[in-house]
């Protein structure tokens, strides 16, 4: 029970108790004061009467004196009169049942008055005439007496009603504060950290809110720190100080992960000459303004072409990671940065189109780190040689498919459900049980196997995403794959999907439906998080409303804030590959544990990924995470549940 409902009760039961008291005791004088007003009403009525009789006595007037008693019988509230003559013993009566109108029966039946007799000796001197004995009738006390009682409860009643509606205002503005207290709780609980609660007038109350305001800042505090923390980490590790941009470690270990996920895009390598002039001229402090300048405009103009890392690797050098672009988004992107370095390299006085060269290569199937370095770097000496600006070094690797080819494969094997799955378990730290398995899935297209790898860059390409997820859920309900596990399946959404408002409607329809919607775990990239953080949200919050848990992949990937965990608040967070490769480059751990330690702070389990073998695992034990993923479990194949094991 709340505590206002605690107190309106209190203040109701108090309330009914005084108003008892009061009608009991209202009652009861009523009562008594009716009983002594009809008894003295008989004593007088019997006094008058018999003072009226004994003339008509002792002249043995019979008809004067049954005259005498009519009138005053049918006058009065008299239930019964009997006049007995003592000199022949003649005895007269005369009766009135028990009518009272406009009381209820009930209430006369309670008999709350006795009856009142009165008898007297009429006498004439020493001689006896008669006895007149007369019983009173109840009616005047029950009418009076219900009458009474009817206004005193109605008066009661109104003021009762009207005592519970003031106080029940007055307790809302009174304990508003507790509400905001406790609703201030629960956030602090989830750790979300609001605005801070009004202080009240109220002076108990006044010092608990200030309690909870100082704590909430305390910890909101606790978690900027944190934040502020892994920042100051990146910024120390990964990033140029200079130009502000990302170092050449940053850009490898995105490198490596771009070519180990599905993708298409090129790299870009650029030297620029030039800065050895100006340095020369000018010193480093010259040599930096240029680089911050040129640095800011590429910041600024180039990512609304295409998504792309641009990264300093050296005093000379800069590198352009395109992420998701197709041929000619890399040469619109070519001319606008050829553009920028011309404006900017002009104002230092260096003539434009000289003393910088670009080298481009496209990204092709199969190919690592040091083969996109090596090929753009071919490109890069190539174009230093024949004193070109650019030079695009053209693998010649001729595509399988056209892009209309792609289309009409992909929606033919999509919209006839032509997926086979396989899936990875995901192990706790600790006890070395699965926790959850995360679900992939392939396309059969002319009659092979086609990896995600191969197809996803299509998928995105052509805006299939929304419409490959759609079929990939209702294939993994209809083959019963849920059933043929008892941990929780994670999968991953397309960038399509989460931006598509008709795709989360869908989604919500169809989780309600879904008889395995608790072993469900849907996956956002980090990357959409920040691009779109209010869809990724709703969608987030769509999911949980059904019994479904949302997690963060590729967690720590951006170099932005973290600060978008304790708005989303997900279950759980997959640290992206990236960190392994740091420690591989003998780079310290410090980073990793500080963006665990902020999910802990938030009660967000944390799973690292990329992990290759038990010795690399036992170096990341220290980091005390949930759960690890990586080489080191390969992917299994899921078969569909048979028919006799759908019936069992």
């Amino acid at each position: 029970m709340t505590l206002f409902k605690e107190i309106n009760s209190l203040l109701f039961g108090l309330f009914l108790l005084v108003m008892t008291s009061l009608v009991y005791f209202q009652f009861t004088q009523a009562r008594d004061f009716m009983s002594q007003q009809m008894e003295s009403d008989l004593n007088n009525t019997m006094t008058s009467l018999g003072l009226m009789l004994k003339p008509h006595l002792e002249t043995g007037d019979i008809a004067s004196a049954e005259t005498l008693v009519n009138v005053i019988f049918e006058g009065g509230f008299y239930q019964k009169v009997t006049l007995k003559w003592l000199v022949d013993n003649k005895e007269q009566t005369w009766s009135n049942p028990v009518v009272i109108k406009g009381v209820p029966q009930w209430f006369i039946d309670l008999e709350l008055f006795e009856v009142q007799k009165k008898e007297r000796l009429i006498t004439s001197g020493w001689m006896q005439l008669a006895t007149l004995e007369i019983e009173g009738h109840p009616a005047l006390g029950y009418r009076e007496l219900w009458q009474v009682m009817n206004d005193t409860l109605m008066i009661l009643s109104l003021m009762f009603i009207l005592c519970i509606l003031i106080v029940r205002v007055r307790l809302n503005r009174i304990l508003k504060p507790l509400h905001q207290i406790a609703r201030q709780a629960k956030t602090i609980a989830q750790c979300k950290f609001g605005q801070d609660i009004d202080v009240p007038k109220t002076r108990e109350l006044k010092d608990v809110v200030n309690a909870i305001n100082a704590m909430s800042g305390q910890l909101k505090h606790v978690f900027s720190t944190l934040d502020g923390e892994i920042d100051a980490l990146k910024a120390d590790k990964l990033l140029d100080r200079v130009a502000g941009l990302p170092n050449r470690q940053y850009l490898s270990a995105q490198m490596h992960n771009w070519l180990n996920e599905p993708g298409y895009g090129g790299l870009i390598l650029a030297k620029f000459d030039c800065l050895e002039e100006v340095y020369a001229k000018y010193g480093y402090q010259g040599r930096d303004e240029i680089i911050k300048a040129l640095a800011g405009r590429m910041r600024l103009e180039l990512p609304e072409i295409t998504d792309s890392i641009i990264a300093r690797i050296a005093n000379t050098e800069f590198a352009f990671l395109l992420t998701r672009a197709e041929r000619h988004q890399m040469e619109l992107y070519l001319q606008t940065l050829i553009r920028l370095i011309n404006q900017e390299i002009s104002k230092a006085g260096c003539p434009p189109n000289s003393q910088f060269a670009l080298g481009v290569s496209q990204r092709v199937a199969n190919m690592t780190v040091a083969d996109l370095m090596s090929q753009s770097d071919n490109a890069l000496q190539q174009a230093r040689r024949d004193n070109k600006v650019s030079q695009w070094l053209d693998t010649g690797q001729m595509q399988k498919y056209s892009r209309e080819q792609w289309r009409t494969k992909l929606l033919e094997a999509i919209n006839n459900r032509q997926f086979s799955f396989q899936w990875q378990a995901i192990s706790g730290v600790n006890r070395q049980e699965i926790i959850q398995r995360e679900i992939y899935c392939r396309l059969t297209i002319d009659g092979q196997a086609v990896r995600a790898f191969e197809f996803m860059p299509f998928v995105e390409l052509l805006a299939l995403g929304s419409q490959l997820d759609r079929c990939l859920l209702e294939s993994i309900e209809q083959q019963k794959l849920l059933k043929s596990t008892d941990q929780p399946v994670a999968i991953n959404l397309t960038h399509d999907s989460l931006l598509d408002a008709d795709f989360v409607l869908w989604l919500s329809r169809f989780l309600k439906k879904s008889p395995d919607v608790g072993q469900m775990l849907f996956e956002i990239p980090e990357s959409a998080v920040l691009a779109a953080f209010g869809r990724c949200r709703y969608l987030a919050e769509t999911v949980r409303s059904v019994g479904a848990k949302v997690g963060i992949d590729q967690c720590g990937r951006q170099l932005g804030s973290l600060d978008y965990l304790q708005k989303l608040q997900p279950d759980y967070i997959k640290l992206d590959q990236s960190f392994v490769f740091y420690e591989k480059s003998n780079q310290s751990l410090e980073l990793c544990r500080a963006l665990i330690n902020v999910a802990r702070g938030l009660n967000i389990k944390v799973i690292i990924t990329g992990i290759e073998d038990q010795l690399q695992l036992e170096h990341f034990a220290c980091l005390k995470a949930d759960g690890y993923q990586g080489y080191i479990s390969t992917p299994e194949d899921v078969l569909p549940l048979t028919e006799e094991d759908k019936v069992l």
